[in-house]
């Protein structure tokens, strides 16, 4: 039997064993009102606000109503608070139905589906993961994932990898989207306190510079030639068409889907 040890559950480390339904009861009973869904619920609800930063036991607690104290009935500290975060960050996995005509617009489907997420709680993207997440609806996400590749040919650990380093990207590019959005959030509240306007007073903020245009003001001709010839090149026919955030998130996508047809077509060859 999967995680057993001669017909014995296999202890958990705290959070996955609440997560998973192998933690023992307190003796002590429960409080109305509150429940490890609760401080879950208000957990996310400062996070999402706030940024991650702002979660603790403390002000979860505040947001219920409730000590301090009365958390530590529930959830055993902050730690554990996390995981239970990030699983309810992936709440309906379990009904998730990946649409596409064939493995590659399902698993592009799958990566797009992980982005919206991390933008609707772009604190996700800060939390520490020290492992890959395993809570139930982290699997039910791998899962959904997993079946994106079946008619692939490719062996379970391939396709196991594939989807991390999808995870990887969509990860590190959401928190980039995030840390500029943030920026950008700080300069115009300073810029308010300051009592100007970011666009218009002297002395406002000015728009963050461009990659190029920062190479611009840094780069010169014989230290960094190529990135001089990048940062100055002028043909129109070389330089690349406008993109959204988004959209160049999608072409970072369509590029690993590239290679992993690179790998499907390599392993058919072999086998």
């Amino acid at each position: 039997m999967a995680g057993t040890t001669q017909g014995q559950p296999r202890p958990l480390p705290p959070g996955l064993d609440l997560l998973w339904g192998r933690r023992e009861r307190g003796r002590r009973g429960p409080r109305p009102g509150l429940s490890p869904e609760s401080i879950v619920d208000a957990a996310v609800r400062v996070a999402d606000a706030n940024g991650l930063e702002a979660v603790s036991m403390a002000r979860v607690a505040a947001e219920l109503g409730f000590t301090t104290m009365s958390l530590y009935r529930y959830v055993a500290n902050k730690e554990e608070l996390l995981q239970l975060m990030w699983n309810a960050a992936t709440f309906g996995a379990d009904q998730l139905v990946i649409e596409g005509d064939d493995w590659r617009s399902r698993l592009r489907n799958w990566a797009i589906l992980q982005r919206n997420m991390m933008d609707q709680h772009p604190w996700v993207t800060h939390m520490p993961m020290a492992a890959p997440p395993v809570a139930p609806n982290s699997l039910h996400f791998v899962e959904r994932g997993l079946g994106t590749l079946d008619d692939t040919g490719l062996p379970d650990f391939e396709k196991l990898r594939v989807l991390g380093l999808l995870s990887s990207f969509t990860l590190s590019e959401a928190r980039m989207a995030d840390d500029a959005r943030r920026a950008a959030m700080a300069a115009a509240q300073a810029a308010e306190g300051a009592g100007t306007a970011p666009d218009m007073a002297d002395g406002a903020p000015e728009p963050p510079q461009s990659f190029e245009g920062l190479l611009r003001e840094l780069v010169d001709e014989r230290t960094y030639p190529r990135l001089y010839r990048l940062a100055w090149s002028s043909e129109p026919d070389r330089q690349p068409p406008e993109q959204s955030e988004f959209e160049q998130f999608l072409l970072g996508i369509d590029l690993i889907l590239d290679g992993v047809q690179a790998l499907i077509d390599r392993t058919a060859g072999e086998s």
